[in-house]
């Protein structure tokens, strides 16, 4: 059992800034990834960046250049940089960790923080 907890959403204009963070616990190892989702409303849950546990690092095309996923090992905490925000990055953003071994591999998924661009 994997408990993430997420914090950082709000709302913002267009072209500010936001780091979500998201603080893991429980049954912590053997991590493949982490990584943040986001959905809109009427759109299916899409992949926004993924960092695996060599730290390789992989983003959506629609925010290279503008976010960063990071992790801290020693705090278990996963962040997601947001620069640059667009009204288009408007969506409920979720935490990703999966864990488990080759044979019997485990999902887990944050309650979701509400990230809303306007003017």
């Amino acid at each position: 059992q994997v408990q993430l907890v997420e914090s950082g959403g709000g709302l913002v204009q267009p072209g500010g800034s936001l780091r979500l963070s998201c603080a893991a616990s429980g049954s912590i190892f053997n991590i493949y990834a982490m990584g943040w989702y986001r959905q809109a409303p009427g759109k299916q849950r899409e992949l926004v960046a993924v960092i695996t546990l060599s730290g390789t690092t992989n983003y959506a095309d629609s925010v290279k250049g503008r976010f960063i996923i990071s992790r801290d090992n020693a705090k278990n905490t996963l962040y997601l940089q947001m620069n640059s925000l667009k009204p288009e990055d408007t969506a409920v953003y979720y935490c990703n960790l999966e864990r488990g071994t080759a044979s019997a591999r485990y999902v887990y998924w944050g309650q979701g923080t509400q990230v809303t661009v306007s003017s």
